[in-house]
C-alpha cells in the first residue's frame, strides 16, 4: 500500500517547524508576491531559505504557492522570482495561472503543481496539464469519492486531494464577492471573507430573515471518516488548509492525519472515535466531510449560524527543558492555574497528564498561582522530559 504524503499549511516560519515536527512530509507556504495569502505572508527569499534548509535537513520538502489569477500587470519580476525558486532549492510552486506555468517551465526546471483554482475534476483535464509539464494536479474541492474512483485510474501523474481545513463557497475558491463589494480580488491575494459577513436577505421588499442575519459560509472540511478511502485509491497527497491558522491548531490537526494515516497503510486498526476527539481539540468552527459524500446539503452550510468558538485548550509552548532539574520553561498562551490538570502534546509520544505545581515567573522566580499574562515564560517541575515546541494544552473540550 503506497503511504501518501501529508501535506501541512504554514503561514510563518514557527508554524511551518511545527507542522514538519509533527508529522507533515510536506508543507506549503507563500511569498510575498504571487501568492493568494501575500498580504498576510511573513515569507520573504531569507525565510524561504531558511524554511527550504529546515525541512530538507529532516527529508522533508517546501511547496511555495505562485496560485494567483494575474492580470497584465501582476506578471512583472515574475521571471526572477521563480529562478530565485530554484536557486533556494524549493521542491515545487503551485499554479493557478497557465501563463505563470509556462513561465516556470521556460525560465526553471522547478517541479509544476496545479492549483485547485482550475477547478480540474475529470481525468480528461489532469491529461492535458499533464502533457503540459504538470507533475501533480491538486483536484477540485467539489469532487466526490465516487467521482475519484473513476478518476484516480486514468491519471498519470500524481494527485492530491483536500482533507481538512477552510472551504470557500464559490466553485473551486473562483469568487468575486469580495472584488466586487471590498476591491480586494480573492484570485489575486485579497480576499476579505465577504461570505462570513451578516446580510439581510429581501424577496423583493419582503425581509426574509427576521430572527436573524443570513451568511453564505460553509463548514469547515474535515475528513478524518474517508481517510482510509483516499489512501485506497491511491491518492498521493493529503492536504491541510489553513496558512493562517494557530501552531496549536496546526500541531494537532497534522499529528493525528499522521496518525490515521500510519495506523492505515500499516494495517493497524483505526480507532476513529480517538482522532475524532483529537481533531475536536482544535476546532472553533463547525465541520462537515464537504464533497466527500456527494453533492452538499443544507448540513454542510452555516447560512445563519455562527458557529466560530475560539478554542483557548493551548495554553503554553515549551521553550526549554532542563534534563538535571527536570523542569520545564513554556511560554504562556492561555489562562490557566496552579493545581489545573493539563496534557502535554508532542509529536514523540501519546498525549499525557500533568498537573500544574511549583509553578514560578522564569524571570523573576516568583511563584505564579494564576497564569493571564500571554507570552508569560514560566517554569515547572515535570518528570516528563519534554522538547521545544511541545505544547501543554487542556485535557477536555466540550
Amino acid at each position: 500500500m503506497r503511504k501518501p504524503e501529508l501535506l501541512a499549511p504554514a503561514g510563518d516560519l514557527e508554524k511551518l517547524k511545527i507542522a514538519l515536527l509533527y508529522g507533515a512530509d510536506a508543507v506549503f507556504i507563500g511569498g510575498k508576491r504571487f501568492s493568494l495569502r501575500a498580504r498576510a505572508s511573513n515569507f520573504d527569499l531569507d525565510t524561504i531559505a531558511d524554511a527550504v534548509t529546515f525541512a530538507h535537513a529532516r527529508g522533508k520538502k517546501v511547496y511555495v504557492t505562485t496560485n494567483i489569477i494575474p492580470q497584465a500587470g501582476d506578471l512583472a519580476g515574475f521571471v526572477e522570482y521563480v529562478k530565485q525558486l530554484e536557486a533556494l532549492q524549493v521542491d515545487a510552486v503551485i499554479c493557478a495561472s497557465a501563463a505563470m506555468i509556462d513561465i516556470v517551465r521556460t525560465h526553471t526546471n522547478l517541479e509544476i503543481h496545479l492549483s485547485t483554482q482550475q477547478s480540474i475534476t475529470n481525468s480528461k483535464a489532469v491529461a492535458f496539464w499533464a502533457e503540459r509539464g504538470v507533475k501533480r494536479i491538486v483536484l477540485a474541492r467539489e469532487v466526490t469519492l465516487e467521482e475519484l474512483s473513476m478518476l484516480s485510474p486514468k491519471a498519470s501523474i500524481d494527485l492530491e486531494v483536500f482533507i481538512h481545513g477552510g472551504m470557500c463557497v464559490s466553485y473551486s475558491g473562483k469568487c468575486t464577492l469580495s472584488n466586487t463589494m471590498t476591491d480586494r480580488d480573492a484570485n489575486r491575494g485579497g480576499c476579505a471573507h465577504s461570505c462570513r459577513w451578516d446580510y439581510d436577505l429581501f424577496d423583493g421588499e419582503v425581509k426574509l430573515n427576521t430572527s436573524m442575519p443570513f451568511s453564505m459560509g460553509s463548514k469547515d472540511l474535515q475528513t478524518v471518516r474517508h481517510v482510509s478511502q483516499l489512501v485506497d485509491l491511491g491518492v498521493a497527497s493529503l492536504k491541510i488548509e489553513g496558512r493562517m491558522k494557530s501552531i496549536h491548531y496546526i500541531a494537532t490537526v497534522v499529528r493525528t492525519y499522521r496518525k490515521l494515516i500510519d495506523d492505515i497503510c500499516d494495517e493497524i486498526e483505526v480507532d476513529l472515535p480517538k482522532y475524532l476527539l483529537e481533531i475536536k481539540k482544535a476546532e472553533n468552527r463547525l465541520t462537515s466531510h464537504g464533497f466527500m459524500a456527494g453533492m452538499t446539503s443544507v448540513n454542510e452550510q452555516l447560512y445563519n449560524l455562527r458557529s466560530e468558538q475560539p478554542t483557548q485548550a493551548f495554553v503554553g509552548l515549551v521553550i526549554d527543558y532542563d534534563a538535571l532539574t527536570h523542569t520545564v520553561t513554556f511560554e504562556q498562551r492561555n489562562y490557566f492555574e496552579a493545581g489545573d490538570i493539563l496534557e502535554v502534546l508532542s509529536p514523540r509520544f501519546e498525549p499525557v497528564s500533568l498537573k500544574v505545581e511549583g509553578l514560578r515567573d522564569a524571570d523573576t522566580g516568583e511563584v505564579v498561582d494564576v497564569a493571564r499574562h500571554p507570552k508569560q515564560r514560566l517554569t515547572m517541575p515535570t518528570p516528563i522530559p519534554l522538547e521545544p515546541f511541545d505544547m501543554v494544552r487542556r485535557a477536555r473540550v466540550k
